[in-house]
Formats: C-alpha cells, sequence, structure tokens
C-alpha cells in the first residue's frame, strides 16, 4: 500500500544569491555597460585582442634572417661590412681547435658546405694565427674585449654571419646565389704543408726564439706566435 505523499511543513530557507546576482534591471544594464567598457579596453591599441596578438606573433616568427643593411642582433655589427679585396672568393674565419666542440663542429660544417661549392675560399684558422683575432675583430668594429663567435663568413667581400645563417641559406637554396659569379676552384691537398697551409719557420725550426752571441734570446720576427709561417705554395692573403 502507498503511503500518501504529504507536503512538509518545514519552511525551506532561499539559498543566498551568488555574488554577481542583480536585484533589479538597472544593475543588469550597468554589468552591461562594464561588459561594453572592457571590450573596448580589449580592442583598444594599448590593449590588444587575442586575434591581434597572435597576428603579431606570427609576423614576429616569419621575420627573414639576419641580412646586410638591417638591424643585427645583439652581439652582431649593424652595418654592412666589407673585405677590400676578396669580391672572388669566399673567407671563413674559423679555428680548428676542439676546446669547445660546439664551435669546432659549427666551423667543421660550415667548411664542408662551402666547399661543395667548388669555389675559392680563403681559410683563416684563428688558433694558428692570433693576427687573424685581431683582424676579424677590427673588420667587425668589436672591442678587444667582446666576445668573438666563430665560424665567421665572408662571400664576395660581405659578411653573411655565422653557422647558422650560413646552414639556414644553405638549407633555402639561396646560398648557391650568394656564391654565383665566383670563379672555380681545385681542391687538391697541397704537397707543401699537406692542407695545413702554414709550415715551420726555417729561421727557428718553429720555436719562435732566435739567439744570437751579442743579442742573445730574441723573438724570431719572420713567424707567428707559434713559430709557423704560411705556406708559400697555398698562402693567405696577406693581412
Amino acid at each position: 500500500m502507498w503511503l500518501r505523499r504529504t507536503k512538509s511543513r518545514v519552511p525551506i530557507h532561499n539559498a543566498p544569491s551568488p555574488k554577481f546576482a542583480c536585484s533589479s534591471f538597472k544593475d543588469i544594464h550597468i554589468l552591461l555597460s562594464d561588459d561594453e567598457s572592457r571590450g573596448d579596453a580589449l580592442d583598444s591599441p594599448r590593449n590588444p585582442s587575442i586575434c591581434h596578438r597572435k597576428r603579431s606573433l606570427f609576423r614576429t616568427l616569419s621575420q627573414p634572417p639576419f641580412r646586410q643593411n638591417e638591424a643585427a642582433p645583439p652581439g652582431e655589427p649593424d652595418r654592412e661590412i666589407r673585405i677590400p679585396g676578396a669580391e672572388k672568393s669566399i673567407v671563413v674565419y674559423f679555428t680548428s681547435l676542439r676546446v669547445v666542440r660546439s664551435t669546432f663542429e659549427d666551423c667543421k660544417a660550415v667548411r664542408l658546405i662551402l666547399r661543395a661549392f667548388r669555389v675559392p675560399i680563403d681559410e683563416r684558422d684563428l688558433s694558428m694565427d692570433s693576427r687573424f683575432t685581431d683582424e676579424l675583430q677590427r673588420i667587425l668594429g668589436l672591442s678587444e674585449k667582446a666576445k668573438l663567435t666563430l665560424p665567421k663568413v665572408f662571400i664576395g667581400g660581405r659578411y653573411i654571419g655565422g653557422a647558422e645563417e650560413v646552414q639556414r641559406l644553405h638549407e633555402s637554396g639561396e646560398l648557391k646565389k650568394y656564391v654565383e659569379g665566383l670563379p672555380a676552384a681545385d681542391f687538391g691537398t697541397c704537397e707543401t704543408c699537406g692542407g695545413y697551409r702554414y709550415i715551420l719557420c726555417v729561421e727557428c725550426s718553429g720555436s719562435h726564439k732566435c739567439y744570437t752571441e751579442k743579442a742573445g734570446f730574441r723573438s724570431c720576427t719572420s713567424c707567428n706566435e707559434n713559430g709557423l709561417v704560411e705556406c708559400p705554395s697555398c698562402s693567405c692573403a696577406p693581412l
């Protein structure tokens, strides 16, 4: 037998209204006006909308790599840089030391990429001759205490950039346009220096010290600090 449902006599208290509830239509109009003002603020130039921010981010990410006559990233020169007399070759400043592995790998990769074009390449190893360091800092307009990253590549006398710029241009196919017009070159190994482009100084036998009875020991003026001289068969351009 079913029990008859009876109406409860226990008073039910109304639940508290949320903070955003309005007691009159006047308050609703105030809230709507506030939303419109906030929407206008988001679309204002000082507070761009989400779509506007996304468009700005997309334009930033789609910027082309650093080129000549453009604003340079931090640590790079902001002017067009050229090496006089190197219009028909590629000049690469690099290091053959393996002290910093990432730098050594970048230098090696860039040299392999550029050698594939079979054009004249003037490779200047900073670890073999410190004069190349002074020369590069002078060309880039950097101070002696400024941090110098390697490699640095000049094509046709114009400064191109480092490893990232060369690899990006190579992957996009634009690097080929930079080397067009350069004469062809043969990359046979030099029989005199074995491809190292330096030989021992004959004056001091590579010690960078010379002895005379009158003056005693003195620094050799015919070689660099490593006791090396440029190979006469495949020497680099004079400093």
